[in-house]
């Protein structure tokens, strides 16, 4: 494995290393954001109106629960089509559950003294939105956004299967090869990979958190 880390042939070219890890940060990235945009929403509403809560958290786990191969290729034939398309599908599948669970327990978790509090000096229901809730819940809701980025990161290797690239190529190819220095490599820098995104949202969690809410 150290051998093919080290040769230079392996990291240059529309193939190699640097190529891959990129597309792996695409395929990340892109499903992340749509996680983002679907499960953030509706995360803060049924948060902020405690309504809603039982069927949208529970549709969310229930997709979670399906396998990561399995909604791979229930989303190839719902969209009759190989490529990104069912790749993204599966991905924000099981993104969207940890959002949405972690935004409404964050939300949820505010101590109702505190908002009858808000109420009381004449804030509106957007405002105790969005200069308390959110602000109080935001440590959940950046938790929930690692655990989605970790399972996002990780399963994006599925993407292989269906002739895309990504770090999944080399686990994919290695195995069938049973070229094992080359599975190993794509295993460990989709590890590495996880550990540094999980590090960069652990830091954004750092700066975002209002300090009264951080211990120590």
């Amino acid at each position: 494995m150290w051998e093919y880390l080290t040769d230079p042939f392996n990291w240059s070219g529309t193939e190699g290393i640097w190529a891959r890890i990129l597309q792996h940060l695409w395929y990340t990235f892109a499903a992340l954001a749509l996680s983002l945009l679907i499960a953030l929403p509706i995360g803060l509403r049924i948060g902020h109106t405690r309504r809603g809560a039982f069927l949208a958290i529970n549709t969310g786990n229930a997709a979670r629960a399906l396998p990561s191969l399995g909604l791979l290729m229930l989303a190839v034939l719902l969209t009759d089509q190989i490529g990104f398309l069912p790749v993204l599908i599966a991905l924000v599948a099981l993104g969207v559950p940890p959002i949405l669970a972690s935004t409404y327990a964050g939300l949820s978790g505010v101590d109702p003294a505190t908002i009858d509090a808000a109420r009381g000096m004449g804030m509106t229901g957007r405002e105790i939105l969005t200069k308390v809730e959110i602000p109080i819940g935001m440590p959940l809701i950046i938790s929930g956004v690692r655990s989605a980025t970790l399972q996002i990161v990780s399963t994006a290797t599925i993407a292989a299967l269906v002739s895309l690239g990504g770090l999944g190529r080399y686990v994919i190819d290695g195995l069938k090869l049973r070229d094992f220095p080359q599975m190993f490599t794509g295993a460990l820098l989709v590890a590495l990979m996880a550990l540094l995104l999980d590090a960069l949202f652990a830091l954004i969690g750092r700066i975002t958190v209002s300090p009264g809410l951080k211990i120590g």
